[in-house]
C-alpha cells in the first residue's frame, strides 16, 4: 500500500479510519487514526481500503462528513428486494453506484460499512454480499422483533421492580410472575440447609443459579445465590421475611385447586345420598367435645351413659366426614394426596377445603351432625368388656376447652356428673394400660403460635382434661381395631415393637425426670402401620388403628371408610392389597407433613431466642451427643425446648445450669448458647 492510503481497522471491535504512514517491517504497516495515534497492522486486520486518492490523517474528519449523508440502514431493505430474486451477489463498489448512482469514494464506503453492519438483508461471502432469501430474512425479522420484545419487556420489569422496591404496590405482569416463581424455587433451595445439612456457605455452589434466575439477578444487579434471591423476594413485598421455605420445599399443597373448591360446594349445596340409612339416633345424649381455643376442625365429643341394669356406658363420637365423600372421588384423591391437615406455628393447612371440614363435617355444637359412635362398657379395671359401633346422629351440647374441663374437675361441677364420670372411667383405663405393659415417657412439649410476627410458647401441660380425651380416644382406636381383627377386615393397623429398654439398674443410676425419659425415649421404636393386626408396646395394646381424626388424618378416614361398609352390609371399598398400597402412599406423604411441622418449629423456636438475646434460660443437661467433644443435649424446661449445646467444663447429667443465646439465625439453622456463671467471671459455651 502507498503510504497516505485511507483503511478502516478495528480497534476492540470498534471501527477506526486511518492513513497509512509507512511499512513496519515485511509485512505490517504503521496507520495514524483520526486523533494522531500510531498502530501497527497486520492485513488481517484491515477490513476496507478507500480506493481513489491519498489521505492525510487530518483529511479523516472531512471525509466521515461526506460518507454520513450516505449511511440510511432501510436503504438496504430496497437493494435487497432488487437482487433478492436472482440471488445476485454484490460488492461495496456495486452496492454505492445501486443505491447511490455514484462511486466515489465516500458512497463506495458508506455502501461497505452499511453491508458489514447488517444483520438482516445480506450476508458475507469473501469480498462480495450475497442477499439472504425471503424465508431467511422473515425468520430474522421475526427474532428480531422477539429480542425487541423481550427488551421492552425487561425494561417494563426493572421499571415495575423500582416500583415495589419503594414499597408501592405493583400490578406484576404473567412473564414478571413467571420470572418471580422461579426465583421462589431456586430461593426455596435454602430449606435445604436443614433439610438434608447443606453447608449454607456453599449453597452456590450446591445450587448453580438456572438460566432465567441468572438472567434476572444479572439484570437487577444482585448476586445469583438462594440467599440473594430470597431477600430480593422480600425486598419486593413478594414474600414475607419468615417465609416457609420447608412448606415450599416439599410436595405439600397449600392452596386447593379451583375444581376440589367446586365440588366441595357442590356437595354442600347438594349433599349427596347418605348410604348410612339406619345410623342410631343418639341425639338425646349429652355429648361433650374438649379441643383447644383455636380447634376449627371439631372431630370427636364424649358422652358418659347409665344403663338400665346400673352399668355405665362410655361414647366416643367420632366426626363421619365419609358422609359427604365417595373412595376414589375428587374430595378422598386430594385428601389422600395431603395425607393430613399440616399444623404449623402460623396456622393450619387442611386435608379438606374448609367450607367442608370446619362446617358440616364437624361436630357442631347445637346441631344435629352425622358420627361414627363407639359406644363401650369397661369392667372394673378397665378393660373392655363389651362394646358397639354405630354410625349415628348426635348433637354436640356443649364446646368445651381443655382449661373448662380442667376446671369443672377440680372444683367437682354437681351440673355435669358426666364429666366427671367419664375422667374416673380414663384414669382407671389409663391404669389397665400400664398393667399391660404400657411405657410413660413424659417430656415437656412446646407449642408455638405465631400472631401478627408475635411468637408465643407455651408447654403443652399434660393436664387431667388431656390425659381423659386422650384415653378416650386410644380406647376407640383399640375397639375398632377389635372389631377389624373379629370380622377380618383390612385396617390400616398400628404397632410398635416392643422396646429394649435399659435394665432398672442403669436407669436407677440416671437422675430421676427428665433424664432417665430421655433415656427411655431413645429406646423406643418408631411406630408401624400394617394391613393386619399388630402389638403396639407403647399404648400396652394387642391391637390398635386410629380412628378419632378422620377430618385431618388421612389413615383415619381409610379405618372410616372400611368400617362402615361392613356395618352396612357392603364389601370393604378397599382390598388389603389395595390397602397396602394407598397406605405406602400415605406414609410417605405424612413423613413428610412431619418433618415439615418439625422444621418449621425448630425455625419459629431459634427465631424466638434470638429475639431474647439477654433472657437467662434454666436449663437441664439430657443426655451426652458426643460426650468426647462435649456436646450435650439441653432442655429449656421453661419452653419445652431441647438443643445441642457445647460445654467447657466438666458438667453431669441432671445438672441444671442458667444459659443465654449467643449466637441464633434461623435461616441457617444455627443456635449457640453461653453459659452464666454468676460466681465467678469465666463462661462455657
Amino acid at each position: 500500500m502507498e503510504k497516505g492510503t485511507l483503511v478502516e481497522f478495528r480497534v476492540q471491535g470498534d471501527r477506526r479510519l486511518g492513513v497509512v504512514e509507512r511499512p513496519d517491517g515485511k509485512t505490517r504497516w504503521f496507520v495514524i487514526d483520526e486523533r494522531g495515534q500510531s498502530h501497527s497492522l497486520a492485513p488481517r486486520q484491515i477490513s476496507y481500503i478507500v480506493n481513489g486518492q491519498t489521505y492525510k490523517s487530518s483529511d479523516i474528519e472531512i471525509f466521515q462528513g461526506q460518507v454520513q449523508p450516505y449511511i440510511d440502514p432501510s436503504s438496504l431493505e430496497v437493494a435487497w428486494e432488487l437482487l433478492v430474486e436472482d440471488g445476485e451477489t454484490v460488492t461495496p463498489a456495486q452496492m454505492a453506484n445501486l443505491l447511490f448512482s455514484e462511486s466515489e469514494p465516500a458512497a463506495c464506503y458508506a455502501a461497505h460499512c452499511l453491508l458489514s453492519e447488517d444483520k438482516l438483508y445480506f450476508k458475507q461471502k469473501g469480498e462480495v454480499y450475497e442477499p439472504r432469501t425471503s424465508v431467511q430474512v422473515a425468520e430474522l425479522k421475526h427474532q428480531i422483533e422477539i429480542k425487541a420484545l423481550k427488551a421492552r419487556g425487561q425494561q417494563e420489569f426493572l421499571a415495575r421492580v423500582e416500583q415495589a422496591l419503594r414499597g408501592e404496590t405493583v400490578d406484576w405482569q404473567r412473564h414478571d410472575r413467571q420470572k418471580l416463581e422461579a426465583l421462589e424455587k431456586y430461593a426455596a433451595l435454602l430449606a435445604d440447609v436443614v433439610r438434608l445439612g447443606v453447608n449454607y456457605d456453599n449453597l452456590a455452589r450446591s445450587y448453580p443459579p438456572p438460566a432465567p434466575v441468572l438472567e434476572t439477578m444479572n439484570m437487577l444487579g444482585r448476586t445469583a445465590t438462594p440467599p440473594a434471591a430470597f431477600q430480593l423476594l422480600i425486598d419486593l413485598g413478594w414474600w414475607d421475611a419468615h417465609e416457609n421455605l420447608f412448606v415450599r420445599r416439599s410436595a405439600i399443597p397449600v392452596e386447593f385447586a379451583s375444581k376440589v373448591l367446586e365440588v366441595a360446594q357442590q356437595r354442600l349445596d347438594s349433599p349427596p345420598t347418605d348410604l348410612d340409612i339406619n345410623r342410631l339416633d343418639l341425639s338425646g345424649l349429652k355429648v361433650y367435645t374438649i379441643d383447644d381455643e383455636s380447634t376449627t376442625e371439631i372431630d370427636d365429643g364424649l358422652s358418659w351413659e347409665l344403663l338400665p341394669e346400673g352399668r355405665e356406658r362410655l361414647w366416643v363420637h367420632i366426626a363421619d366426614p365419609t358422609r359427604w365423600l365417595a373412595p376414589e372421588d375428587e374430595l378422598d384423591l386430594e385428601a389422600r394426596k395431603r395425607g393430613s391437615t399440616v399444623y404449623l406455628p402460623t396456622g393450619m393447612v387442611p386435608m379438606f377445603p374448609e367450607l367442608l371440614a370446619t362446617g358440616p363435617m364437624s361436630l357442631v355444637q347445637g346441631k344435629i351432625c352425622c358420627a361414627l359412635s363407639f359406644g363401650v362398657v369397661l369392667d372394673q379395671t378397665g378393660g373392655v368388656e363389651d362394646y358397639t359401633i354405630h354410625p349415628s346422629l348426635i348433637k354436640p351440647t356443649y364446646r368445651l376447652t381443655y382449661e373448662d374441663v380442667d376446671e369443672m374437675l377440680e372444683l367437682g361441677v354437681q351440673a355435669e356428673p358426666e364429666i366427671e364420670a367419664i375422667a374416673n372411667w380414663a384414669k382407671r383405663r389409663k391404669s389397665w394400660r400400664y398393667n399391660q405393659g404400657a411405657i410413660s415417657i413424659s417430656m415437656p412439649e412446646a407449642m408455638i403460635k405465631v400472631k401478627n410476627d408475635q411468637i408465643d410458647i407455651d408447654i403443652l401441660d399434660d393436664s387431667s382434661s388431656r390425659q381423659l380425651v386422650a384415653e378416650m380416644m386410644i380406647l376407640a382406636g383399640e375397639v375398632a381395631a377389635r372389631y377389624g381383627q373379629l370380622h377380618n377386615i383390612p385396617l390400616p393397623f398400628r404397632g410398635q415393637p416392643q422396646p429394649e429398654l435399659p435394665p432398672d439398674e442403669e436407669l436407677l443410676l440416671l437422675p430421676a425426670g427428665f433424664v432417665r425419659a430421655c433415656a427411655m425415649r431413645r429406646c423406643m421404636p418408631k411406630s408401624e402401620m400394617s394391613i393386619t393386626p399388630v402389638r403396639h408396646a407403647g399404648l400396652g395394646l394387642n391391637t390398635y388403628t386410629q380412628a378419632t381424626s378422620p377430618i385431618r388424618r388421612y389413615s383415619d378416614l381409610l379405618t372410616h371408610f372400611q368400617l362402615k361398609a361392613h356395618l352396612r352390609g357392603d364389601v370393604p371399598p378397599f382390598s388389603a392389597e389395595q390397602l397396602k398400597e394407598v397406605m405406602m402412599t400415605v406414609i410417605s406423604t405424612t413423613q413428610e407433613v412431619t418433618m415439615v411441622e418439625r422444621q418449621t418449629n425448630r425455625y419459629w423456636s431459634l427465631e424466638y431466642l434470638r429475639r431474647h438475646p439477654d433472657k437467662v434460660w434454666d436449663v437441664t443437661l439430657l443426655m451426652w451427643l458426643r460426650e468426647d467433644s462435649n456436646l450435650g443435649l439441653i432442655l429449656l424446661e421453661d419452653l419445652g425446648l431441647q438443643f445441642p449445646m457445647f460445654f467447657k467444663r466438666s458438667v453431669g447429667l441432671g445438672e441444671q445450669l442458667l444459659v443465654k443465646v449467643a449466637h441464633a439465625d434461623p435461616q441457617k439453622d444455627m443456635i449457640q448458647f453461653q453459659e452464666i456463671i454468676y460466681q465467678e467471671s469465666q463462661s462455657a459455651s
